[in-house]
């Protein structure tokens, strides 16, 4: 039964890459890819075979962690891409359980991950190949340690089955595990930061990590190797009890799993009432802002594409901890008006062919740009007042929050004009509705940088009068330029704002159908 399960997951791989070109190409990049990190892997843990058995240790114990670590939380994203032996597919065969969770086990070793930890894992013999116990605790370490990393995913994957085949649930994963690649930058400095501050820091957490379950598996090679008999004994009765442990919560999880399946079938909703369409007035504007509003709370491309609105003054305040100047802390306003004002640069574009429903209904073209923009404005005007204030509170210069207040303001006013003409005049390749916000479709990559780049380009100059008002006031240091700023950046923006939302309708007016056929076309 193991050798018919494992036969079962190399013929579904198979299927898929005969079914799909892309997949055997992007199967192809991906073994180049993880062939290169392997390769690398083992060239360093052969070369630690020559150096201090200290360093060693540490690099072995603090790999083997992060890849338990890393086997427990990217399969609860990557899960939805390889449900071939999903658990409760299962559920009406007699397979006897043991059978079943070693078949599911090694054939977790099948593919790209499962073969280049086990590569990776067999190269800690090389490291300890000082003498032969050592070898052979590394060997039995690196069995327990992949075993381990594969039994662990399955627990964290198997009662997460269901929600991994749901859409909603891998578009909030995608956009979650974009939040530690937005912070890197930080991540990394402050890792940096705190082992150049302490030369011991590595080495003290790896010989706690080596007493855990997450380490005590990497450490018997070390600990053989160094003599220490004993320590060796506990750690592989450590790593034993822990394979043991995860099986026994893996096996429990499957069993329910194969009781209950996830239910497919059709849900019943309780009626629920008007939602935002109550909080709007019942005009054409009003319904336009409810439907738009809608969009931004339920639909996970505009989440997507406004992901670092919350992480920018983390990224601000890392960028003024580096350069010791937190006059950079001002801009975090400013940046985060121009972020949400040309959010809605696209609108049209992500409504893809349902925006015939704005043209068969005849809704005017300045209904729906002021709609869109006041949706927009719900969110936006709030978190760019509270944002602007921000800074202040990490001790800036009182006198500067007028003149940043009048900037952010101009910035917000007049890049919800801008963008509303510039969303009824171009459109531009975006993710269709249903699939992920990270996804790129083809399309006219030269015409969406021009709009985009150029777009933006005009936004700065026409808030260059409120700019140069702040630039003014950091120069002099009479804070009435700031006052002055305060009154001009909300009327300037506004005034824009008005221009843009009636040239923007007139233009949605006159080039609606224009606009229908580019968005058909993109599909």
């Amino acid at each position: 039964m193991v050798a018919h399960l494992l036969r079962l997951k190399l013929t579904l791989l198979r299927n898929g890459v005969r079914r799909s070109p892309w997949q055997l190409v992007g199967i192809g990049i991906g073994m180049l890819y993880a062939l290169g990190l392997v390769a690398l892997g083992v060239a360093g843990l052969l070369v630690l075979r020559g150096a201090d058995a200290g360093l060693a240790q540490t690099v072995v114990v603090l790999g083997g962690a992060a890849a338990l670590l890393g086997w427990a939380v990217i399969p609860v994203a990557a899960s939805a891409a390889d449900l071939t032996l999903d658990p409760a597919r299962f559920a009406a065969s007699a397979v006897p359980m043991p059978q079943l969770l070693t078949g599911l086990a090694l054939a977790g070793l099948i593919g790209i991950p499962g073969l280049a930890t086990s590569l990776v894992a067999l190269a800690t013999v090389g490291t300890w190949s000082r003498s032969l116990p050592a070898a052979a605790g590394a060997l039995i370490g690196a069995v327990l340690g992949v075993l381990s990393c594969i039994v662990l995913s399955r627990v964290v994957t198997t009662p997460t089955a269901g929600l991994a085949s749901s859409r909603r649930f891998k578009d909030a994963s995608a956009v979650v595990f974009l939040v530690p690649l937005v912070l890197m930058g930080p991540i990394v400095a402050g890792v940096a930061e705190g082992i150049a501050s302490s030369g011991d820091f590595l080495t003290g957490l790896a010989g706690t990590l080596s007493w855990t379950p997450a380490g005590a598996a990497w450490s018997l090679g070390g600990e053989l190797a160094a003599g220490s008999y004993g320590a060796a004994a506990l750690k592989f009765l450590i790593a034993l009890a822990t394979l043991a442990g995860l099986t026994l919560c893996w096996k429990l999880l499957l069993e329910r799993a194969l009781v209950t399946p996830p239910y497919a079938g059709a849900s019943k909703k309780r009626a629920g009432g008007l939602g935002f369409f109550a909080l709007f007035p019942a005009t054409p504007a009003g319904a336009v802002a409810a439907r738009s509003l809608s969009y931004w709370i339920r639909d996970p491309r505009y989440a997507g594409s406004l992901v670092v609105v919350p992480l920018l003054p983390v990224l601000m305040l890392f960028q003024a901890s580096q350069t010791g100047s937190y006059g950079v802390l001002l801009l975090t306003g400013p940046l985060t008006a121009f972020l949400l004002a040309w959010s809605i640069s696209a609108d049209v574009s992500y409504d893809s062919t349902a925006f015939a429903l704005h043209l068969s209904t005849g809704v005017r073209g300045v209904h729906d740009r002021l709609g869109r923009a006041v949706a927009c404005l719900a969110f936006a005007l709030p978190v760019v007042l509270a944002l602007s204030v921000l800074p202040f509170l990490f001790g800036a210069d009182l006198t500067l929050l007028p003149g940043v207040l009048g900037l952010s303001l101009g910035v917000l006013f007049s890049g919800m004009g801008l963008s509303s003409v510039v969303s009824a005049r171009y459109t531009v390749t975006v993710p269709l509705p249903g699939d992920s916000p990270f996804k790129k479709p083809p399309g006219n990559v030269a015409q969406t940088l021009a709009v985009q780049f150029g777009g933006m380009g005009v936004l700065l100059l026409l808030v260059l009068p409120e700019a140069a008002l702040l630039v003014a006031q950091f120069i002099t240091g009479n804070a009435a330029f700031g006052w002055i700023n305060l009154l001009l950046g909300p009327v300037l923006g506004l005034a824009l704002f008005a221009a843009g939302v009636r040239l923007g309708g007139k233009w949605l007016d006159a080039r609606g159908p224009e606009l229908l056929a580019q968005l058909a076309v993109n599909r």
